[in-house]
C-alpha cells in the first residue's frame, strides 16, 4: 500500500469515527432533551395523559366545544405523543377521579369546565373569574388573582386576553396536573404554545417537579390569533393564598 494510499484510507477512517462521535452525541443530548421534558410533563414513555374538554360557553349542547378549544387539546396530544406517552380525551362533567396517578391536562375558565372549577377551589383559591358588569358589551370574565385583576378582553387593543396557566403538584411522585383557564378560547390555545415553547424555561425557573401559577397575555387576537403570547405575572403565591375572611 502507497503512502497516498494509506493516508485516504486513515482519512476515510478518521471522519467516520468523528461522524459517529456526532451522531452518539446528538442522540444523547435529543435523549435527555427528552428526559427533562418527560420529567416536566409527568410522562413517561408508557405513561398516559388526561385531556379534559371543556364546553362553549355559548352552547346549549354539552358537547360543543370551540374550534380554538379543539385546536388546543390538539396540539396537547401531539405533545403528549411526542413524549411517547398516550393521551385520552374526557369531557370535564365525565371525569370521576382524582389526582396523580396520572398527568392531567385542564383546558378552559370554571364557568367552561367544571374540572377547572373544582381545581381552583381545593388548589388556587386565590383565583377567580369575575364575570362583566351587567350590560357589558362582551361575554368573557376578567381575571383575579390575589390582589391583582386582569380586566375583559378589549376590543380597542384588538381583543387582547389573559389567561392562566399552572401545575398542581399534590405530592412528591405524583403526576402534574396542568390547568389552562383563559377568558377566551383564543386564549386557552394560545396558553398551550405558549407552554410547550417555554417548558424549558418554566422547569428552569420552578424545577421539574414545582407548582406554579403564571398570567400571560395574548396580545391583539383579532389580528394574530393565538400566536402572540407575553409573560405578565407569577403569580404563584397569591394563586396558592386563601383569601382573608371578611370582617363583619
Amino acid at each position: 500500500m502507497t503512502d497516498g494510499v494509506l493516508n485516504v484510507v486513515l482519512g476515510l477512517i478518521a471522519s467516520a469515527i468523528s461522524a459517529g462521535l456526532g451522531w452518539l452525541a446528538q442522540t444523547l443530548r435529543r435523549r435527555r432533551r427528552l428526559e427533562r421534558e418527560r420529567a416536566f410533563f409527568g410522562l413517561p414513555g408508557d405513561g398516559e395523559a388526561l385531556l379534559v374538554v371543556n364546553q362553549h360557553p355559548a352552547s346549549p349542547s354539552s358537547k360543543s366545544v370551540s374550534r380554538n378549544d379543539v385546536y388546543a387539546l390538539m396540539e396537547l396530544a401531539a405533545l403528549v405523543r411526542g413524549c411517547g406517552a398516550r393521551a385520552t380525551l374526557t369531557g370535564h362533567d365525565q371525569v370521576r377521579q382524582g389526582l396523580g396517578d396520572k398527568t392531567e391536562f385542564c383546558v378552559g375558565g370554571p364557568a367552561s369546565n367544571l374540572r377547572t372549577a373544582a381545581h381552583l377551589a381545593s388548589w388556587l383559591p386565590g383565583v377567580s373569574f369575575v364575570p362583566p358588569p351587567a350590560g357589558s358589551a362582551g361575554p368573557a370574565p376578567s381575571l383575579r388573582v390575589g390582589e391583582r385583576e386582569f380586566g375583559h378582553p378589549d376590543g380597542e387593543s384588538g381583543g387582547s386576553s389573559y389567561v392562566l396557566l399552572a401545575r398542581l403538584h399534590l405530592r412528591p411522585g405524583s403526576r402534574p396536573v396542568f390547568l389552562i383557564a383563559g377568558q377566551t378560547s383564543v386564549s386557552n390555545h394560545a396558553a398551550v404554545r405558549y407552554l410547550a415553547a417555554h417548558h424549558r424555561a418554566l422547569a428552569r425557573r420552578h424545577g421539574s417537579d414545582g407548582a406554579f401559577a403564571v398570567v400571560l397575555r395574548v396580545v391583539n387576537t383579532d389580528a394574530y390569533g393565538p400566536d402572540v403570547v407575553e409573560f405578565e405575572a407569577d403569580l404563584t403565591a397569591a394563586a396558592t393564598a386563601r383569601p382573608e375572611p371578611v370582617a363583619a
